[in-house]
């Protein structure tokens, strides 16, 4: 479920919490199913129970998961995935500057944006 890039530029709980999104964006999981309990997740990925709290607080805080005292943590039953302030200006900086490197590579406005398409379609697809 959750594989951790420890060279990526995403801090560990930000990498949780982009992977449990992308799954539930996929379909691979939905509402109502069970995932694992902060600290069998922690000792699966092999990090502090700590990290994996922090980030399933963050997917609560978004509605993206539940809690149910005694029962466990649930994909929420209407599970949102939107992004909040903060990640939509990291997502815009780092498009900004894709579209930069691409513009000073060649090319036109017209295949970066079919490049974009190509790249949201596949997130879709899987």
């Amino acid at each position: 479920m959750i594989t951790l890039d420890y060279k990526s530029h995403l801090s560990i709980y930000e990498q949780i919490i982009e992977q449990v999104k992308v799954n539930v964006l996929k379909g691979y999981l939905k509402p109502g199913d069970a995932i694992p309990s902060v600290r069998k997740l922690a000792m699966t990925i092999s990090v502090t129970p700590a990290t994996v709290a922090k980030a399933y607080q963050e997917l609560e805080r978004q509605s993206v998961i539940e809690t149910v005292r005694g029962k466990g943590t649930f994909i929420a039953a209407k599970a949102v995935v939107k992004p909040d302030e903060r990640t939509l200006k990291k997502a815009k900086a780092s498009i900004q500057s894709g579209v930069t490197e691409l513009q000073i590579a060649g090319m036109s406005d017209r295949e970066i944006l079919s490049l974009v398409k190509e790249i949201c379609a596949g997130q879709r697809e899987g």
